[in-house]
């Protein structure tokens, strides 16, 4: 074999070494990513496309291209800023007291007392059910006539007669109670793993020192749980921006309750202007986005750190 053999030879080894693994590496991750990008990238990518266009319900509408016209709308539509506006007070309303709940909750189950593994697995109960479930649950105990919370009112002698989920004063803070309370176990178990996660010796040093419970709280387990906090907290609202089912069956945006989910499904589905309903959520998609940059850039710096 010659040396010009021998150095072709070796530059093909070199080529199937480089690029036979990450050819492997693609063929086992195509599975797994088809279902992504069929079912949610390329609906994505479609009601994209539909917030530039004129689609509407009618039967035989040309669909159009209209470009911007559909933002402008948007930009002077009051009704669906409002409803911007409400579904900001209920995702930081619950994100914030879901956290502070949760926090207490965890730390109570990371406590070495009796019955700790029933009280996990009770608190994990609302997690194992449907968002539809848990909202038809709280419409038949928050009843004015017959439900649970009045009667527990009027055994101690409070008003029992609240029409909770059928006036402006109350629909939208009872909402608020019902998905703190939903989301409680998926943000109780990540901190609860965060709290799991801190170095016992730090604790004991800080003690040693003279350190109370709440010094060490604050100098210890807070700093310690930073990066949990951001993680779940930021996917929380995210989620809790989002929420459609649950607040759709509690009240069905009635009452101050119009969250930007549910005014987007009205004018898709009750009005029939899919390019109008899909430019809303283009918007609701751009206000995600700008949470989860901020959210990836935080992990990245703490990842630097």
């Amino acid at each position: 074999m010659s040396a010009v053999d021998v150095v072709v030879a070796e530059r093909r080894l070199t080529r199937r070494s480089r690029f036979g693994p990450e050819r492997g590496a693609w063929l086992l991750f195509l599975p797994a990513m088809l279902p992504i990008l069929v079912f949610s990238v390329w609906p994505l990518l479609q009601g994209i496309a539909l917030g530039f266009t004129n689609a509407t319900a009618a039967r035989n509408a040309t669909v159009e291209f209209t470009g911007v016209e559909n933002y402008v709308e948007l930009a002077g539509y009051e009704l669906f800023w409002n409803s911007f506006g409400i579904g900001l007070i209920w995702a930081f309303s619950v994100t914030i007291i879901q956290f502070f709940a949760s926090l207490s909750l965890a730390l109570l189950l990371n406590a070495n007392l009796w019955g700790q593994g029933i009280a996990r697995t009770l608190a994990l109960i609302p997690w194992a059910m449907p968002p539809v479930i848990i909202a038809i649950m709280w419409r038949l105990m928050l009843h004015p006539t017959y439900g649970a919370v009045n009667g527990g009112l009027g055994a101690v002698g409070l008003p029992d007669s609240i029409n909770w989920l059928g006036q402006a004063s109350t629909a939208l803070p009872a909402a608020i109670v019902v998905g703190v309370w939903a989301g409680m176990p998926q943000t109780t178990i990540t901190l609860l793993a965060g709290l799991q996660g801190v170095n016992a010796e730090l604790h004991e040093a800080a003690q040693i020192d003279g350190a109370g419970t709440w010094q060490r709280f604050f100098s210890v387990t807070l700093p310690a749980l930073k990066p949990v906090i951001i993680a779940i907290t930021t996917l929380d609202f995210i989620n809790n921006f989002n929420s459609f089912a649950l607040v759709y069956v509690l009240t069905a945006g009635a009452w101050g309750t119009m969250l930007p989910m549910l005014f987007a499904y009205n004018e898709a589905f009750r009005y029939g202007n899919f390019g109008l309903a899909s430019a809303m959520g283009n918007v609701i998609v751009i206000v995600i986005a700008i949470f989860l940059f901020f959210y990836l850039r935080s992990q990245a710096r703490g990842r630097e750190a």
